[in-house]
C-alpha cells in the first residue's frame, strides 16, 4: 500500500521510527477507517503501535485494557517520554490518585487510558466511561478470552459489555499467540464479525531456539549465565520450590537472580519483578506467573529449565527475548521425566474434554523438544505458515547440524526391550535394562532374566533416550496419555523390526560443540564500539534513576548501539537515531551528544579518524545555525546528497565532498526513499551476484531488519550494502506496485 506522508510524520515525530513494521500501516489505517480489527503480531512486532498511534489522530480518548499492572505503568511511563499524554487506573493508586487521574480525563487532557479487565466489573467504573468520548478501545494479550487460548482469563469474558456500552466505536483486539481455533473465538465473543483479521507471520528472525538434554540442567544453566554475565535473562521453572532452588544456586555462583512465583509475599514478589524490569537484578528464576506483558525488550536469554504444558505458551514466553530486534537466544532443557510430571497434573482434570485438549498440547510441545527437524518450521507450521524454509539457519538442529549414524542396531535393541518388557514401562527403566542396571525394580521384575537385559551397556544414558526420543518423532514408539506414561511399539515400529529394515539417526551434539557454536555466533554480532557503548549505558542508567523509570523507556539497547556505531555528532544526526522522536530528542538528546563528543575526544582514535569527525561536526554545526532548524537542515542536506548521486559519485565521493561520514549519506539515501523519491543507485550498490544473494537473505530472514540479514551472510557484506540493497529493493517493490 502507499506509504501515508502524514503517519510517517507522526511516527517519526512521536516514537523516532522512519518506517512501519510489516503490517502496522495496514492496521493503523483500518483503525482509522473506523473497522473492528483483529491483530495477530509476534512480540517485538509493534502491536502497541497499532493502537497507540491512531489514538494521535482521534480527537477523543482511546481505552486500552491490559492484563497486568506492571505492563500498564511502562507503557504509561513510555508514551509521556515519548510526549503522549497517557494515564492509568488500576488497585495500586489511591482513591484519591484516582479521582485526580479521571478529572484529568474528563478535561480532555489524556489521550490513552490503560484499565484492566477486572475494573469494567465496577458500575461507578462503567458510567465513568459513558460519560467519556471513547473513539477506540484497544483489548492487549486478547487470546485471554478464548477457553481454547493457553491462558484463558474468565474476567476476559465480561469485555464483550464494551460492545454493547460502545457500539460504533472500533475495537482492535491484540494478541501474539492465537492459533485458528483462538481467532475465531476472538472473534466471536468480542463481536468482531464486520472487521478485519490481519495475521503477521509468526516468525522471529533474531531469536534462534535450541533444545539440550535435561542432564546435570542446573551446572549448565550456571555456565550459561557465567559467559553471559551482564545480560538480561529469564529462566522457567515447573515449580515454585524449583525456582527457590535455582536461584540460590546461581546467587551461590555470584550471578544476580532472584526467584519469582505465586507463593511469594505480594510485596516481595512485586519488588523482585521491578528490580529486574529496572535492571537492578538481571536473571529472574520465575514459574509461568511471571512475564505476560512485561515490556522489557533486552532480554538476551530465554531458559525453559523445565517442559512448558504448550505450544503457545512456550512461543509466548519465548517471546520475551529480544523484542528490540537485536540477536537473542531460547533455550529448552527436555527430560522424559518433565512430561510424565506434566502428564501426572494433567490427569487430575476431572473435566474429560479439558483433560484431552492438554493432553494433545503436551504431545505437541513433547514433539517439538524431540525434533530432529527445523524446530522454527515447526512452530511455524503450529500457527498456520505452510511457506517456512525447511531450514531456517538459526535453531540448534540447523545451525549445529548432528552427525548422521546407522542406528538400525540400537533401534532394534530399544524396541526389542519396550516388547519384552511388555509395553508397560517408561524410557527410564527400558534404558536401565538395556544397560543392566540392578535396580529393585528390575530385579523385582525379573527383567535381568531377559534377552534385551544389559545388550546396550557400553551406551551413554543421555544418547540412549535420545535415540527413544527420536524412534517417536519417527513414529517407531508411542508413549501413553497417563499418570505414569509407558512406551509401546506402533505398527510401523513392528514392521521395521519384522522386515529388518534400515535405519538412520543423528547423534545428540557434544556440550563442546554447543559451546563452540554460542560462541561462533557471538562473533557474528554487529560491530560498535564497545567503550563508547558502555559510557552511554551509564548516562542511561543515571537518567532513569533519576526519572525512576525503566532504562528502555529511555532508549533501548539497539539504540545506543547504533549511536555507538554512527557517532552522531549534532541534534540533526542523533535525530535520525532509531527511537529517537521530538521529545526524546529534546529531552536527551544534547546530554548523549556531550558523552559522544567527549569520548571521540578522549578515545585515543587515530588522529585522522578523530580529526575528520570532529570536522563534521564543526561544519554541521556551521550550517545548522546558518539554515535555521535541524527540521529544515534534513530535507536540504538530504536533496544534495541525492543531487550528487544523480552525477554519478560514489557513495565516498559523495562523503568527501560534503565532509560527511559515508553512513550519513546513506542515512539521507534513506530517508529519502522514505519519502518515496526516486534514486539512481545502480552505480552504488553491489556485484549483481552479491546483490542477488542479499535479495535471497532477505527472503530466508523474513524480515527487513538488516541485523539477521548481515549474520546469516557472515562477513561477505558490509552494512552498507545491506542498506543500499534494502533502498533498491524497496523502490523495486513500489515500482511494481505501481
Amino acid at each position: 500500500m502507499t506509504e501515508n506522508p502524514n503517519l510517517l510524520s507522526t511516527l517519526k515525530s512521536y516514537f523516532g521510527y522512519d518506517s512501519f513494521l510489516p503490517l502496522q500501516e495496514e492496521i493503523i489505517a483500518n483503525v482509522l477507517d473506523g473497522r473492528d480489527t483483529l491483530a495477530v503480531m509476534p512480540t517485538g512486532a509493534g502491536k502497541s503501535l497499532c493502537y497507540q498511534l491512531p489514538s494521535l489522530i482521534f480527537e477523543g480518548t482511546t481505552l486500552v485494557v491490559s492484563p497486568l499492572l506492571a505492563l500498564m505503568k511502562d507503557q504509561v511511563d513510555s508514551l509521556k517520554v515519548n510526549g503522549i499524554s497517557a494515564e492509568f487506573i488500576n488497585s495500586s493508586l489511591s482513591v484519591r490518585e484516582i479521582e485526580q487521574v479521571q478529572e484529568r480525563i474528563r478535561l480532555g487532557q489524556t489521550k490513552i487510558l490503560y484499565v484492566a479487565p477486572e475494573r469494567l466489573a465496577m458500575p461507578a467504573f462503567n458510567r465513568f466511561l459513558l460519560g467519556l468520548d471513547i473513539q477506540l478501545i484497544a483489548i492487549d494479550e486478547a487470546h485471554c478470552i478464548s477457553e481454547w487460548g493457553h491462558e484463558f482469563r474468565p474476567e476476559y469474558r465480561q469485555l464483550r459489555r464494551l460492545r454493547d456500552d460502545f457500539p460504533e466505536v472500533p475495537i482492535i483486539a491484540l494478541t501474539a499467540t492465537a492459533t485458528e481455533q483462538v481467532r475465531e473465538d476472538i472473534v466471536s465473543q468480542l463481536d468482531l464479525h464486520k472487521g478485519r483479521t490481519f495475521l503477521s507471520s509468526f516468525n522471529r528472525p533474531n531469536l534462534s531456539y535450541s533444545v539440550r538434554p535435561k542432564v546435570d540442567a542446573g551446572k549448565e544453566v550456571t555456565s550459561l549465565l557465567l559467559n553471559r554475565r551482564g545480560q538480561s535473562a529469564i529462566i522457567y521453572c515447573f515449580s515454585r520450590q524449583e525456582t527457590e532452588e535455582l536461584a540460590r544456586e546461581l546467587q551461590a555462583n555470584d550471578l544476580s537472580a532472584l526467584p519469582y512465583h505465586a507463593g511469594m509475599a505480594t510485596e516481595i514478589r512485586q519488588k523482585n519483578q521491578d528490580d529486574f524490569i529496572h535492571d537492578r537484578v538481571k536473571i529472574i528464576v520465575a514459574t509461568i506467573a511471571f512475564g505476560m506483558g512485561v515490556n522489557k525488550p533486552d532480554v538476551r536469554l530465554v531458559v525453559h529449565y523445565s517442559l512448558p504444558r504448550s505450544l503457545e505458551g512456550y512461543y509466548q514466553e519465548t517471546g520475551r527475548a529480544g523484542r528490540d530486534g537485536l540477536p537473542s537466544d531460547c533455550i529448552l532443557f527436555y527430560s522424559h521425566a518433565d512430561k510424565a510430571k506434566q502428564d501426572y497434573f494433567i490427569n487430575q482434570v476431572e473435566d474429560a474434554h479439558e483433560r484431552k485438549n492438554a493432553q494433545q498440547k503436551l504431545a505437541t510441545m513433547a514433539e517439538y523438544a524431540r525434533l530432529p527437524t527445523c524446530r522454527r518450521r515447526f512452530i511455524l507450521e503450529h500457527f498456520g505458515e505452510s511457506s517456512a524454509p525447511e531450514q531456517c539457519g538459526a535453531c540448534d538442529v540447523c545451525m549445529e547440524p548432528r552427525e548422521q549414524f546407522d542406528a538400525t542396531e540400537i533401534a532394534q535393541k530399544i524396541l526389542s526391550a519396550v516388547v519384552r518388557t511388555g509395553e508397560r514401562f517408561g524410557a527410564d527403566h527400558i534404558t536401565q535394562v538395556l544397560m543392566g542396571n540392578r535396580g529393585k525394580r528390575i530385579l523385582d521384575k525379573g527383567h535381568d532374566q531377559l534377552s534385551v537385559y544389559g545388550i546396550a551397556k557400553n551406551e551413554d544414558r543421555a544418547q540412549l533416550k535420545d535415540v527413544i526420543g527420536q524412534l517417536q518423532a519417527k513414529d517407531l514408539l508411542k508413549s501413553s496419555q497417563s499418570e505414569f506414561p509407558t512406551l509401546a511399539v506402533t505398527p510401523q515400529g513392528r514392521k521395521f523390526l519384522n522386515e529388518s529394515q534400515r535405519l538412520t539417526l543423528t547423534k545428540p551434539k557434544s556440550t563442546d560443540q554447543v559451546k563452540a557454536a554460542s560462541a561462533d555466533k557471538s562473533r557474528r554480532l554487529i560491530e560498535y564500539d564497545r567503550g563508547l557503548f558502555e559510557e552511554l549505558r551509564a548516562l542511561r542508567r543515571r537518567m532513569a534513576d533519576a526519572q525512576d523509570i525503566p532504562l528502555f523507556v529511555v532508549f533501548g539497547d539497539a539504540s545506543l548501539r547504533q549511536m555507538a556505531a554512527d557517532f552522531p555528532l549534532n541534534m540533526e544526526e542523533f535525530s535520525q537515531i532509531h527511537g529517537v522522536g521530538q521529545a526524546k530528542l529534546e529531552q536527551y538528546g544534547p546530554e548523549f551528544l556531550e558523552v559522544i563528543r567527549k569520548y571521540l575526544q578522549s578515545s585515543g582514535l587515530p588522529f585522522a579518524t578523530a580529526a575528520v569527525l570532529m570536522r563534521q561536526r564543526s561544519n554541521k554545526r556551521q550550517v545548522h545555525e546558518e539554515r535555521g532548524s535541524a527540521r529544515s537542515l534534513g530535507r536540504t542536506t538530504e536533496y544534495e546528497t541525492r543531487e550528487l548521486l544523480s552525477q554519478e559519485l560514489t557513495i565516498s565521493q559523495i562523503a568527501q565532498t560534503r565532509n560527511l561520514a559515508e553512513t550519513t549519506i546513506i542515512g539521507h539515501l534513506e530517508r529519502l526513499s522514505g519519502q518515496h523519491v526516486d534514486l539512481n543507485l545502480h552505480h552504488v550498490l553491489p556485484d549483481t551476484d552479491t546483490l542477488e544473494a542479499i535479495r535471497k537473505a532477505f527472503g530466508l530472514c523474513g524480515s527487513t531488519y538488516l541485523k539477521p540479514v548481515w549474520e546469516f551472510l557472515g562477513t561477505a557484506v558490509t552494512y552498507d550494502d545491506l542498506r543500499l540493497a534494502r533502498i533498491y529493493f524497496g523502490q523495486i517493490a513500489r515500482e511494481r506496485g505501481n
